[in-house]
């Protein structure tokens, strides 16, 4: 049977925030945002995270250097890459960016609304970062080349629609399934979707070019990490509250789709001459990425003679400011607490 779901009213005076009962959806709150009395404490590990690790594209020095290499010290396939994973990347923090607070409309924990809601902040800081990006590095002619490519092609065009349409459904037809199905999308799209092209940008700082995009795209990941996190806790309460909602099969399916089209696209806007990022590293990097997310939800390996990372760069290269992170375990295992709320947000 099919289950239409509600959105949150503004203000619902007749009911109680007791955590007691309370559930990641499906729960009559009050509205108010009684955040001295919450429920999932990885949500409160979040939040301090999120508001720690909070930074501004103006941080980021070394852009003019970039765009002097840009012109003499890269090849053509790199030039080309670059700016065409740009375009890609653009498209995923825009539609990040709007849509989050749809979903959030029907999350029913506070604590929970509140880190949804500066991801939605940090979404539109990325988008903001890669204008900075165009601005600084590629001449004004070509930029808006870059932001519009999906209409040239075809490649980019089905990915971006496909997304989208995962996300329009739910918003026509909020129902049970739909709305899982658009987490799930979520949760795919912050853990596979932007790796490849992360991992371009640092195989090119590896070279020790284009260290400062480098080093922007590093910031960005840190926050996508986040993300990720964020909707596999998500998932895991689905799960243990509304079991009937909850579909491993969706979630291993769309995996598999995902994987297929990040492979694809990879290796069309790639090609064969970016050094180090041959097609069989892109598409068992891509395999082996799958499978860890799927280990942050519990589920087997969907590629299982996949094993192991074919970049080895990446390892210290992604080392951001020695911030260490467990994530393939959920579990944030350094953070800095932030002083910007007491009580029982300490942790």
């Amino acid at each position: 049977m099919t289950h239409e779901m509600l959105a949150n009213p503004i203000f619902n005076p007749s009911w109680n925030d007791e955590v007691g009962n309370r559930t990641i959806i499906k729960w009559n709150t009050t509205g108010l945002f009684q955040l001295n009395a919450t429920k999932y404490s990885w949500a409160k590990s979040m939040y301090q995270v999120m508001i720690w690790n909070f930074w501004v594209p103006e941080k980021v020095s070394g852009l003019g250097e970039d765009a002097v290499q840009f012109k003499n010290a890269l090849s053509d396939d790199e030039r080309r890459a670059y700016k065409w994973i740009l375009s890609f990347l653009i498209f995923l923090d825009s539609i990040q960016t709007v849509n989050l607070p749809n979903f959030n409309d029907y999350i029913t924990a506070p604590e929970v609304n509140l880190i949804l809601s500066i991801q939605a902040y940090q979404e539109a800081i990325h988008s903001q970062s890669y204008a900075t990006i165009l601005e600084t590095v590629v001449d004004s002619k070509d930029r808006d080349g870059i932001y519009y490519f999906w209409r040239e092609d075809k490649h980019l065009l089905e990915r971006n629609t496909f997304i989208g349409w995962i996300y329009q459904k739910f918003i026509d037809n909020p129902t049970d399934e739909n709305f899982f199905a658009g987490i799930i999308a979520n949760f795919l799209l912050e853990s596979i979707y932007f790796y490849n092209g992360f991992a371009f940008f640092d195989t090119l700082a590896d070279q020790t070019k284009m260290v400062a995009t480098d080093r922007m795209i590093n910031y960005i990941r840190r926050d996508e990490l986040t993300h990720v996190t964020i909707f596999a806790n998500i998932i895991k309460e689905i799960k243990k509250e509304f079991p009937s909602i909850y579909n491993e099969k969706i979630i291993t399916d769309m995996m598999d789709v995902a994987v297929d089209q990040e492979i694809k696209w990879s290796k069309h806007i790639l090609g064969k001459n970016i050094i180090g990022m041959s097609h069989i590293n892109i598409e068992n990097y891509t395999k082996w990425l799958a499978n860890n997310r799927l280990s942050m939800l519990g589920i087997n390996p969907l590629y299982p003679d996949v094993i192991s990372n074919p970049y080895k760069h990446l390892d210290r290269l992604q080392d951001n400011n020695s911030e260490k992170w467990n994530f393939f375990e959920s579990t944030v295992t350094n953070y800095s607490q932030s002083s910007s709320m007491n009580g029982s947000w300490e942790f």
